[in-house]
């Protein structure tokens, strides 16, 4: 378990900054039910029609992924979801059956909390619900900008979003462990078209390649390549929950 009582400070809590957002009384509601859990990539949460029972909080570098599946058999990632948010029931009621498959993008340390220990939290505070609610609504804007995005931009665009988007969420490394398999699973198209899009980045000097990672040379440049939904959304976090949103500088 992760706490039992009290917690005295926001660095006793979990790495999460969602977890961290909460006010001292409101963690206490749910801090007993907290439970510590290391997840592995590619570990599933939730497959589609899964009665959703449990809520999982990525934290440190942890990623998880949202992915619908299409009728050629094909997974295509929607969004990515790492310490500043939770994934499970956020957005609707718990005891629902799950829309997409939920699976571990990056493994590493995860907290889980039971959807009615979750509920019965926001039944009784209402600056709790509010938060959630508020997340709710950062994590629709993010669905609603990957849905533009992969309507308007380019696989360039593209891929130079979603990298830097997992730098982001993995403290600002210049080493994302992303595959041309998984990037392409993001971007929804064949490997083939990922591995020309790096093979051009890597001529340009922006990035190199090393064994089931990417190394960001040129962060700069990588920015400069890149649509600008990945700042849309960080915009709006930030007018609906300052401060949740990974804010590492990137070297």
């Amino acid at each position: 378990m992760i706490s039992q009582g009290r917690p005295s400070r926001t660095s006793d809590r979990p790495n999460n900054n969602l977890l961290r957002r909460l006010s001292e009384p409101d963690f206490a509601l749910i801090a007993p039910h907290l439970a510590a859990e290391t997840a592995d990539s590619d570990d599933l949460l939730y497959n589609p029609g899964d009665d959703v029972n449990t809520v999982h909080f990525p934290c440190d570098a942890s990623l998880a992924s949202y992915l619908v599946s299409n009728e050629d058999g094909r997974d295509v990632e929607t969004i990515l979801v790492g310490r500043e948010g939770a994934v499970g029931g956020i957005v609707s009621l718990g005891y629902l059956p799950a829309y997409t498959r939920i699976t571990v993008k990056f493994g590493g340390p995860f907290v889980r909390l039971p959807i009615g220990k979750l509920d019965a939290a926001k039944t009784t505070s209402a600056s709790l619900r509010n938060v959630f609610a508020r997340y709710a609504d950062c994590l629709l804007a993010q669905m609603f900008q990957s849905t533009a995005c992969n309507a308007i931009h380019s696989i360039e665009q593209r891929t130079a979003k979603w990298i830097i988007s997992a730098m982001e969420r993995t403290d600002g490394s210049n080493i994302v462990p992303l595959t041309h398999e998984q990037l392409a699973t993001l971007l929804g198209v064949g490997r083939s078209y990922t591995s020309r899009v790096i093979q051009t980045f890597k001529a340009e000097g922006i990035v190199e390649t090393r064994r089931g990672s990417i190394l960001i040379r040129d962060p700069e440049r990588l920015h400069l390549r890149a649509c600008q939904c990945n700042e849309s959304v960080k915009n709006h976090f930030e007018q609906v929950l300052r401060g949740v949103y990974p804010a590492e500088a990137v070297q």
